[in-house]
Protein backbone atom coordinates (compact mmCIF):
# COMPACT_ATOMS: atom_id res chain seq x y z
CA UNK A 1 0.00 0.00 0.00
CA UNK A 2 1.39 3.40 -0.94
CA UNK A 3 2.07 6.14 1.59
CA UNK A 4 -0.67 8.33 0.09
CA UNK A 5 -3.24 5.56 0.47
CA UNK A 6 -2.11 4.90 4.05
CA UNK A 7 -2.50 8.60 4.87
CA UNK A 8 -6.01 8.52 3.44
CA UNK A 9 -7.05 5.60 5.65
CA UNK A 10 -5.47 7.19 8.72
CA UNK A 11 -7.36 10.42 8.04
CA UNK A 12 -10.60 8.41 7.74
CA UNK A 13 -9.90 6.97 11.17
CA UNK A 14 -9.50 10.52 12.50
CA UNK A 15 -12.79 11.51 10.88
CA UNK A 16 -14.54 8.51 12.47
CA UNK A 17 -13.10 9.47 15.87
CA UNK A 18 -14.52 12.97 15.43
CA UNK A 19 -17.98 11.52 14.74
CA UNK A 20 -17.68 9.23 17.76
CA UNK A 21 -16.65 12.21 19.87
CA UNK A 22 -19.59 14.32 18.75
CA UNK A 23 -22.07 11.48 19.14
CA UNK A 24 -20.94 10.50 22.62
CA UNK A 25 -20.91 14.13 23.77
CA UNK A 26 -24.47 14.69 22.54
CA UNK A 27 -25.64 11.39 24.06
CA UNK A 28 -23.95 12.16 27.36
CA UNK A 29 -25.45 15.63 27.66
CA UNK A 30 -28.95 14.49 26.70
CA UNK A 31 -29.36 11.12 28.41
CA UNK A 32 -26.83 10.65 31.21
CA UNK A 33 -26.38 12.13 34.67
CA UNK A 34 -23.76 11.95 37.41
CA UNK A 35 -20.41 10.22 37.20
CA UNK A 36 -21.33 8.23 34.08
CA UNK A 37 -21.92 11.48 32.19
CA UNK A 38 -18.46 12.70 33.18
CA UNK A 39 -16.80 9.43 32.15
CA UNK A 40 -18.46 9.51 28.73
CA UNK A 41 -17.52 13.17 28.27
CA UNK A 42 -13.90 12.39 29.12
CA UNK A 43 -13.99 9.56 26.55
CA UNK A 44 -15.43 12.02 24.01
CA UNK A 45 -12.69 14.54 24.76
CA UNK A 46 -9.96 11.92 24.42
CA UNK A 47 -11.39 10.85 21.05
CA UNK A 48 -11.34 14.47 19.92
CA UNK A 49 -7.74 14.97 21.07
CA UNK A 50 -6.56 11.82 19.30
CA UNK A 51 -8.37 12.81 16.11
CA UNK A 52 -6.89 16.30 16.24
CA UNK A 53 -3.40 14.90 16.77
CA UNK A 54 -3.81 12.52 13.82
CA UNK A 55 -5.02 15.32 11.53
CA UNK A 56 -2.14 17.53 12.69
CA UNK A 57 0.40 14.82 11.88
CA UNK A 58 -1.12 14.12 8.46
CA UNK A 59 -1.04 17.82 7.60
CA UNK A 60 2.54 18.26 8.85
CA UNK A 61 3.74 15.23 6.88
CA UNK A 62 2.42 16.96 3.79
CA UNK A 63 1.66 15.69 0.32
CA UNK A 64 3.11 12.41 -0.85
CA UNK A 65 4.24 11.39 -4.30
CA UNK A 66 1.55 9.58 -6.26
CA UNK A 67 2.48 6.53 -8.28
Amino acid sequence: MSQAMMNMWISFIALALMFVSAGTAIFSRAKLKGWLQKVVLVFSFVCLLVAGWIVFLIVIIGPTASL
